[in-house]
């Protein structure tokens, strides 16, 4: 037996966050842990007494982010770095909000406190109001903001798709976009350093495919980034400060900084050329996943560096999607017979290109293509997600209509000929379901000749079991639709399922509402002391079933029926007046 020229490591999976240097294995989420502990070791080296800030809501594809914080508690402690599981993703950007407000507290006990907002797609939504007030009211210069948006581009473990690329820049707020889980650490410094030098707050993308994945990686050397010296900032600075009331003010402010973000990327640059090859006359952009996908495709075609030279190929790798680095990307791309843009989703990068090009005209390439073509036909789709396979044919086909003799058409439709392998075996697919023991597989049954309507959280499974449960709504919207839909239906009655971790994060006010309009609604409660879906942790707040039944009394409910499969654990002095105990077998007649 060969023996190995490397020595075994004397490794231990805590190393994950002990290690300074030297190689490490690393989930994305882990990696997500790790760059709170990064930034405080970087503070310390500069002389900062700084702590560090995280907040947010759980959510796939971000769904363990919370659990592994709590594993890595004496890590956090350590670095002092304060985790607070929010009730929901809104209250959570206010938290982030009051850590950039601790510099300027004339009873601080530290120089500053850096945070991070993580909620996956749609809690980027529902948070909106609070990011857009954060970020527009600034970072401090010893905190900074990252906010994490777990992003599912292909709708694997949500309502639907979402993509938080645009919400970012709907708000100003600079976005990068990670390809690995290596460049996590990278990026995540950098986000931190850019939003306390230009007072933004920073967006961070994780997608399933890279916060899901893991990897055994080198870790870098801690940044020294360098502090611009061409910007001037405005007389009263760029970050938070008070009072600062509304006004035009907070929005002037805001061009500035985006200046400064611009400012410290050409200072600082995140985006990269792959081959850096010589007078190429044909480029492809490209980004987080994308990019993978496109080198994947090239491997594919056999495009390795030496190929990409010969040809005259190189490919511009963005780290910041929005704002785009000007020069650099102009630079790039300047003198091209043809430019294609490789992103997944809705490009962002394309457009920003063609503003360039109209007010720089001396610095376009002959042709950029990416959503569609020449003739305004699609060509790289903004909807599901990009394959290195579906890819290699839209390479293929510019490549080979730009540069003569390749033939790289054939070699791509031989590779879709092939499709991919299945692997079958008898019996091993079934239907989602219940777990075993779970009291919601009785919960969700129905009374002969009853309708119930689904909600978020497991029992939304209910929907495909013959229970006469149907729909979907946004998370805290349980229920609401049926108000508007009751009222031209004859006044119908319907029952809405809501899980007891929805009801703390934002459903008790679908119950407010339903119960202002008059709706002839029941609320089926399913309360089982833990969020199932997103890996059994605990409800973000005390939260029990009388004091459930305590808060929905005083919101105004008067028939409150508990159901239950050890109804004897339950005394009914301690619930509102009139409240009926009954077990769960009984439900019907309940």
């Amino acid at each position: 037996m060969q023996q190995s020229n490397y020595p075994l490591d004397n490794y231990e999976l805590e190393d994950r966050y002990r290690r300074e240097s030297g190689r490490v294995f690393l989930t994305g989420t882990q990696a997500l842990v790790r760059i709170p502990l990064m930034q405080r070791t970087l503070d310390r080296a500069a002389g900062l007494n700084t702590a560090g800030f995280i907040s947010g809501y759980r959510g796939s594809p971000l769904a363990s982010y919370d659990t592994e914080l709590w594993r890595a508690a004496s890590f956090l402690e350590e670095s002092n770095v304060r985790f607070l599981p929010a009730v929901n993703e809104e209250l959570a950007a206010t938290a982030i909000l009051g850590s950039q407000q601790v510099e300027a507290d004339p009873e601080k006990q530290v120089d500053g406190v850096f945070g991070i907002w993580y909620g996956k797609g749609p809690g980027v939504d529902r948070a909106g109001d609070g990011l857009k007030h954060g970020n527009a009211y600034g970072s401090s210069p010893h905190g900074g903001v990252l906010v994490v948006a777990g992003d599912d581009h292909g709708c694997v473990s949500s309502s639907m798709s979402h993509q938080s690329d645009v919400a970012f820049l709907s708000w100003l707020m600079p976005n990068l976009n990670p390809a690995n889980v290596a460049e996590y650490l990278q990026f995540g410094l950098y986000g931190i350093a850019l939003s306390r030098f230009s007072g933004m707050w920073v967006g961070f993308k994780a997608i399933s495919e890279t916060v899901e994945s893991a990897m055994s990686i080198e870790l870098p050397p801690y940044p020294d980034f360098i502090i611009p010296q061409d910007f001037e900032a405005p007389p009263d600075g760029l970050h938070i400060r008070w009072p600062d009331f509304p006004g035009p003010q907070i929005e002037e402010r805001m061009e500035y900084k985006k200046a400064a973000t611009l400012a410290f990327a050409a200072a600082n640059p995140i985006d990269r050329k792959i081959y850096d090859t010589p007078d190429a006359r044909y480029g492809i952009v490209t980004t987080g996943k994308g990019h993978l996908d496109l080198m994947e495709a090239l491997r594919l075609l056999g495009i390795d560096k030496n190929e990409a030279r010969r040809i005259g190929l190189d490919i511009y790798k963005v780290g910041m999607v929005w704002p785009l680095a000007h020069d650099a990307a102009l630079d790039f791309v300047r003198g091209k017979r043809e430019v294609l843009v490789v992103e997944e989703k809705r490009g962002l990068i394309e457009s920003q290109f063609k503003e360039y090009f109209y007010d720089y005209p001396g610095r376009k390439p002959d042709r950029m293509v990416g959503k569609e073509d020449e003739d305004g036909e699609t060509l790289v789709p903004w909807i599901g997600e990009l394959s290195p396979i579906q890819l290699a044919g839209i390479v293929a086909r510019r490549l080979d209509a730009a540069v003569t003799g390749l033939n790289l058409t054939s070699r791509a439709n031989s590779l879709r000929d092939t499709g991919a392998r299945i692997i079958e075996i008898s019996g091993a697919s079934r239907t989602p379901y219940f777990c075993s023991g779970c009291p919601h597989n009785t919960s969700t049954r129905l009374p002969e000749g009853s309708k119930a309507l689904a909600g978020i959280g497991c029992h939304f499974m209910a929907n495909w079991m013959n229970r006469d449960t149907d729909g979907l709504i946004q998370m805290g919207g349980e229920g609401i639709n049926w108000v508007t839909r009751s009222m031209f239906n004859g006044d119908k009655h319907i029952f809405q399922n809501l899980g007891d971790g929805t009801f703390y994060h934002s459903g008790s006010l679908a119950i407010r509402q339903a119960f202002a309009a008059k709706t002839n609604i029941t609320f089926k409660i399913l309360f089982n002391d833990a969020v199932a879906m997103t890996g059994g942790q605990p409800v973000d707040g005390p939260i029990t079933v009388e004091k459930i039944a305590h808060s929905v009394r005083a919101e105004g409910i008067e028939r409150i029926a508990l159901v239950s499969d050890e109804p004897e654990s339950f005394k009914l002095s301690d619930f509102p007046q009139g409240t009926t105990l009954s077990h769960r077998r009984d439900l019907d007649a309940v």
